[in-house]
């Protein structure tokens, strides 16, 4: 990932490594790195900076400790989208509504999706 600065000074290239082979970063799923790349991108843009970023991302990890949720590090992404989220919302960044209702939609449309076949949502009319 290229070095660049967050709206708090803080050196995005200065983070922990992320897993990568010689090709770069490796997640097990393309929306994990989609929703990687996003957190990255509104912290560049100055929407929040990074230092808040990782100190709402480890709350989120720390309330899903108190909920019993497992610790093996599967739903680390899971954490990572609604920390997200959070710090969407917090910053009117997106409809709450219009979230929910995407949000539904995706369910819906992985669930009338056969097993191996992508997941594809209707247009929107």
């Amino acid at each position: 990932m290229a070095t660049s600065t967050g709206s708090g000074g803080e050196r995005l290239g200065d983070l922990p490594p992320w897993p990568s082979d010689e090709e770069g970063p490796v997640f097990d799923a393309p929306w994990q790195a989609q929703a990687f790349a996003l957190a990255v991108k509104l912290s560049e843009l100055g929407h929040f900076s990074w230092t808040t970023w990782t100190a709402t991302l480890a709350e989120e990890i720390a309330r899903a400790d108190a909920r019993g949720d497992p610790d093996d590090g599967s739903a680390y992404y899971h954490h990572w989208v609604a920390a997200l989220e959070g710090l969407v919302a917090d910053r009117d960044l997106i409809d709450l509504v219009a979230l929910s209702e995407r949000k539904d939609a995706w369910a819906e449309a992985y669930r009338r999706t056969p097993h191996g076949q992508p997941v594809e949502l209707p247009e929107k009319s």
